[in-house]
């Protein structure tokens, strides 16, 4: 067996009923976990190696099975051994959305429907057995601005006043996400697939958390890695708020959720490229500001947009944060 293989695998696949299949390596970003592609003939599976201790599958497994479990199309697990970080899953395929969107740009609308109408239908099951999106998770995720942009950028800042205005404007929302339901928080055009059969497939779910409906709209529309037309957006919203009752406020936490998640974005590819050498995520950083600000000029959002024109240079602001490095 190469070395490059996980340890164990031989063991593993001839258990699952894949004896002698062919494993190719996929590209990845991540330090530790890896994919690999298995073949037998005709038939794939992916290989999923997150191994211990830098790695659990256990919540990827969770969650799997809890979406699987009501119906909605995350990729069927075949074999698992989470003590190895060994787990074989579902091949879906090579068409991320947003790949396939930049070869089939016209079909943009009916794709994004169907992304929404996925959310939908996740909405309309009851919330899965998972922690709660709670203030204090909110807050420790949005201090990643003033933690990693705002030092990279000489910005000096004051946390309890960041973490207040925060509070102030988070804490209606609190009170709408009751009893909540499931929260992916990685909805993406990067993290759907479309399925050789048609339709679409979730991938990268593991952090699910019970939360605000909200939310995986803003990380799907809001797109950190993606241009979404502000037309495209409002069509969306308006489909969304077509088929769910969502409340007079709804708007107001979508603005709310946008803003949180922007900033926590803008510190994480900071992060990424401060600490883990991942300069590319730079050239991102623009248009999740320009998010970020389209959510922080709701009324709901007045105490944070506050709190960025006493803290952050107007230069910064202008430049959508870009210019680092």
């Amino acid at each position: 067996m190469s070395a490059d293989l996980p340890n164990g695998v031989d063991e593993f696949l001839v258990g699952a009923g894949w004896g002698g299949a062919k494993i190719e390596p996929l590209p990845g970003d991540a330090s530790f976990r890896r994919y690999f592609r298995i073949r037998r003939g005709a038939e794939t599976a992916m290989l999923m190696d997150a191994p211990p201790p830098h790695e659990d599958p256990g919540p990827f497994l969770h969650v799997g099975h809890w979406l699987i479990d009501h119906g909605l199309r995350a990729p069927r697990i075949y074999a698992e051994e989470a003590e190895r970080g060994l787990v074989l899953i579902e091949d879906f395929g090579t068409d991320r959305m947003r790949d396939w969107l930049d070869d089939n740009p016209s079909a943009e609308t009916e794709t994004y429907v169907a992304a929404v109408d996925a959310l939908v239908e996740l909405h309309n099951c009851p919330p899965g057995p998972f922690p709660s999106y709670d203030m204090a998770t909110y807050l420790r995720e949005v201090r990643l601005f003033i933690e990693w942009f705002c030092p990279a950028a000489g910005i000096e800042t004051d946390t309890a006043s960041y973490d207040a205005a925060w509070e102030e404007v988070l804490t209606p929302l609190l009170e709408r996400q009751q009893p909540g339901l499931t929260v992916l928080r990685d909805y993406h055009a990067e993290n759907i697939m479309l399925l050789p059969g048609g339709g679409q497939g979730l991938i990268d779910f593991q952090d699910a958390l019970v939360g605000h409906p909200a939310y995986d709209l803003v990380s799907l529309l809001q797109d950190a890695r993606r241009d979404v037309l502000p037309e495209l957006e409002t069509a969306m919203l308006d489909h969304y708020t077509g088929k769910v009752d969502c409340g007079p406020e709804f708007a107001a936490d979508y603005a709310r959720l946008g803003a949180q998640r922007n900033a926590k974005i803008v510190g994480i590819f900071t992060r990424l490229w401060k600490r883990d050498g991942k300069a590319r995520y730079l050239s991102m950083i623009p248009r999740v500001w320009e998010a970020m600000e389209r959510d922080l000029a709701h009324p709901a959002l007045a105490p944070v947009a506050s709190w960025f024109t006493a803290n952050v240079p107007a230069e910064w602001r202008e430049k959508r944060g870009g210019g680092l490095g």
